[in-house]
């Protein structure tokens, strides 16, 4: 790429304009070519610095118009003004409404506070002192209020739910514990945002780090400073086949709580004797895809992928075995070459109750636009 292009494609990656593939490129070059890192910090910068010289001539503008409308009523005599105005800018930044309608409201009172104690000598109209006793009473409230969201945005709260324009549902679970997932293709190959959300209502960003779209298998990765990592996965990930009849359970979210299915193997092949699938009878809906399909023992051997639609209870899965070929396939990426899976399972023994309870937490919504 040229200068030209390296500039455009820095500018569309902070904007966020990049797609999941072009993303994870250019994060890549990023981390091994330096000029480029660099020029995305200054870059951020800059733009920064621009919009804040954008606000400050802004306001540059209506400080002056404030001192014109004060100058013509009266108020204020321009000939007795000295010195330049010194204007405190300040910006606090909350997550909540209110904070940030408090914030706006602290910001306006302490802008005309410092307009008033500017334009001296202190003006004797009645009106102008009862004014200006009203700024300062304004203030003083603002600063309380600040204070008391402060105090209540430090204490821990449920994380609200990101209002994502859906273009699609599935299911996807993790691989590792450190937030790599793995779904279906199909579910995130044309989704320029992605989010998770677990059973509890949380939701994180997540980014696509391998597509294969000949075996409908995606790996996605959380890529959000609010998910807290697991100790481990209390489910392994089988290499070998399973066995025709052999009971198996699902869990997935065709609708917005997670949805638990139950049924058997019913043949080692998927549709037209595909090796790459197995068969297995149970109910499913579109927002099962990429569900992890379970045996007795709490081991993936699936990830859910289609359903026949000519014949009632035909579901495929993709064999389990692919997922460690999909995996090591990522690993020529060195970002992901200590990533290890684990085939044996913590939950084998215990009831279908108690599995689902320990397990429910790793399987996850996965929303695209």
């Amino acid at each position: 790429m040229n200068d030209v292009q390296v500039l455009e494609a820095v500018e569309r990656y902070i904007r966020g304009e990049m797609n999941p593939d072009e993303r994870l490129y250019f994060e890549n070059l990023r981390k091994t070519n330096t000029e480029v890192d660099l020029l995305v910090v200054e870059h951020t910068l800059f733009m920064q610095q621009m919009n804040r010289f954008g606000e400050w001539q802004k306001f540059r503008t209506n400080l002056q118009d404030v001192h014109t409308n004060l100058t013509e009523t009266g108020k204020i005599n321009s000939a007795k003004l000295t010195g330049k105005a010194k204007v405190v800018y300040l910006w606090n930044r909350y997550k909540r409404v209110a904070a940030i309608a408090a914030t706006i409201a602290g910001v306006t009172a302490l802008t005309v506070s410092s307009l008033v104690n500017t334009f001296n000598p202190v003006p004797e109209n009645a009106k102008v002192k009862e004014l200006v006793n009203r700024v300062k009473d304004l203030d003083n409230r603002t600063r309380q209020l600040d204070t008391k969201i402060e105090n209540v945005d430090k204490k821990d709260s449920p994380k609200p739910i990101i209002a994502t324009p859906v273009r699609y549902n599935g299911t996807g679970f993790l691989i590792d514990a450190k937030g790599l997932m793995i779904t279906n293709a199909h579910v995130v190959k044309n989704s320029r945002n992605i989010f998770v959300q677990n059973n509890k209502g949380d939701q994180f960003k997540a980014i696509v780090v391998r597509l294969d779209i000949a075996r409908d298998v995606a790996i996605i990765k959380i890529d959000d400073d609010n998910f807290k990592q697991f100790p481990s996965l209390p489910y392994g990930i089988r290499k070998t086949n399973s066995e025709i009849a052999e009971p198996i359970f699902t869990l997935g979210f065709p609708r917005n709580e997670i949805v638990y299915g139950e049924g058997y193997l019913s043949a080692k092949t998927g549709y037209n004797g595909d090796t790459l699938s197995c068969q297995i009878a149970v109910a499913a809906n579109p927002g099962n895809s990429g569900g992890p399909v379970f045996n007795h023992n709490g081991e993936v051997i699936g990830i859910l992928s289609a359903k026949e639609t000519d014949a009632e209870s035909t579901v495929f899965a993709v064999q389990s075995k692919y997922i460690y070929q999909a995996l090591e396939e990522l690993k020529s990426n060195s970002l992901y070459k200590n990533i290890r899976m684990s085939p044996k399972s913590s939950v084998s023994g215990l009831s279908k109750v108690q599995q689902v309870k320990k397990i429910q937490d790793y399987v996850f919504m996965v929303k695209g636009d």
